[in-house]
């Protein structure tokens, strides 16, 4: 399994698999590029370099105690990158990864970076302030605290119901789906969970959007319970220069189902045109 070391010492897992234009997916909170297992086979039976990695403290990198912020994060995406001498890139985030893979372009990724996506992405800013009064309470977020410190594995699986929708009437969630959430969730580290819950909703995103010099693609679900598309989708295309925004409609946080189908054949499009 291919690991590379960042400039401060961690150890990073990422998968590379096909080859042709490189595309880096960065995945969701509790998660790892497991999440993205469909899509990596998808780009690279089209003709891509699909390539995912674990962020520091998920998954099978590193349990790091310190450095979970969203600026390391980008900078071990940066370096990544740099290790791999990756051109002509494509970028795409989902959730938490959104925000990663946004601040990477934006502060890193001039003469390498090409398209962005992101899907269900945490920008602008998640958290509830004086300048963004369409977010969520903080009280939202230390809730998540408190449930990730009291009963990690619990929650993840309570998580899993408004994740994807599965508290919807109608919903055909499998078992398997909430299980594989579950089971990624409880490979990352405790000390990285909970900071990572600061990173992905107090991170303020704006400047960040507003430097993008590349097209992006902003994709959601119209009924996303984790991440409310008033406060992100629709507030982060009015920021950006080239984008394009896609809303799913009754289409969930998790990428799942149809609403999976109907992204990975827009990821397809975005990335040929």
């Amino acid at each position: 399994m291919p690991y590379f070391t960042t400039s401060d010492g961690t150890e990073i897992y990422y998968t590379d698999q096909g080859e042709g234009q490189p595309v880096l997916l960065s995945h969701g909170w509790p998660l790892s590029s497991d999440a993205w297992q469909v899509e990596i086979k998808l780009l690279a039976d089209n003709g891509y370099r699909a390539i995912a990695h674990d962020r520091r403290g998920h998954g099978r990198s590193a349990k790091t105690y310190t450095g979970n912020d969203m600026d390391t994060y980008a900078r071990d995406l940066a370096e990544l990158v740099e290790h791999l001498d990756l051109t002509n890139l494509v970028i795409i985030g989902h959730s938490t990864g959104g925000g990663e893979v946004v601040r990477y372009a934006a502060q890193h990724g001039a003469g390498r970076v090409v398209k962005v996506i992101t899907a269900g992405a945490v920008p602008p800013q998640m958290v509830k302030t004086e300048s963004n009064p369409e977010g969520l309470p903080i009280e939202v977020f230390d809730g998540i605290r408190a449930g990730v410190l009291k009963d990690a594995s619990q929650f993840y699986i309570d998580l899993t119901e408004s994740f994807f929708g599965a508290n919807r009437e109608g919903s055909n969630v499998s078992e398997g789906a909430k299980r594989d959430f579950w089971r990624q969730g409880m490979n990352v580290n405790l000390a990285a969970a909970y900071d990572c819950i600061a990173a992905f909703s107090e991170t303020d995103f704006t400047e960040d959007l507003k430097a993008l010099d590349v097209p992006i693609l902003i994709a959601q679900g119209d009924d996303d319970q984790i991440v409310p598309i008033g406060a992100s989708g629709r507030k982060a295309i009015d920021l950006v220069s080239d984008g394009t925004l896609t809303v799913y409609p009754g289409a969930p946080h998790g990428i799942y189902g149809d609403y999976q189908v109907a992204l990975d054949a827009d990821i397809l499009a975005f990335i040929a045109k």
